[in-house]
């Protein structure tokens, strides 16, 4: 029983947004307290609510082995909570992630103005590394792989090339980061990105 209880819930807040990752125990607390409601994915592809009553009654009639007994009844383990209290954004600055960067290009190559999927991109520095370019928001672009490779080790310029939009600093802020090597459970995968795209960026960018 202690090894489900500590377990790893999503937390979202009343906008649908993933804030937190909280144990099951504390999750239960919250579910019972009624400061949280219980969210599950139905086959369809909807999300549905339950409070504690709900989600008790559900367990009853939905037996699951990812289940608590006590004396009185048995209650499924909650995967993604939604708080009712809580619909604040943790003040941040915003990641500096591969993520956040595809988001704030919209996943446009930055050079021919051509939206394609991630696998296509790849992450461009403005002005060359060696040439004394950082590996910031204001010199990281999205770039197609055809515009990468005329850009090769030039400035835009020098390549015969310009920028759709100078690249700034984004102001929204991204999802919760889940750490590497956090074991992340199916019905997350709506909610959050794959850890890869969450990573802090650093010099080994290309």
């Amino acid at each position: 029983m202690n090894s489900f209880l500590n377990q790893q819930v999503l937390v979202l807040n009343r906008l649908w947004q993933a804030v937190n990752v909280c144990t099951v125990k504390r999750a239960l607390t919250l579910l019972f307290q009624g400061h949280a409601q219980v969210v599950l994915n139905d086959n369809d592809g909807s999300f549905q609510t339950y409070s504690f009553h709900e989600w008790r009654d559900f367990s009853q009639q939905e037996p699951n082995s990812e289940s608590i007994r006590t004396v009185s009844l048995r209650i499924r383990i909650p995967r993604v909570i939604m708080l009712l209290v809580f619909d604040r954004q943790l003040r941040k600055e915003v990641k500096f992630t591969r993520h956040n960067i595809f988001e704030r290009d919209r996943n446009t190559c930055q050079y021919c103005g051509r939206a394609f999927d991630r696998t296509g991109l790849n992450l461009d520095h403005v002005i060359p590394r060696d040439r004394g370019g950082p590996t910031t928001w204001e010199n990281i672009v999205c770039s197609c792989i055809a515009c990468n490779t005329r850009k090769a080790n030039c400035t835009p310029p020098e390549a015969g090339m310009h920028l759709i939009r100078k690249p700034k600093r984004p102001k929204w802020r991204p999802f919760v980061q889940i750490k590497l090597g956090m074991t992340c459970h199916e019905s997350w995968k709506h909610f959050i990105d794959v850890a890869y795209w969450n990573v802090e960026l650093g010099e080994e960018v290309g």
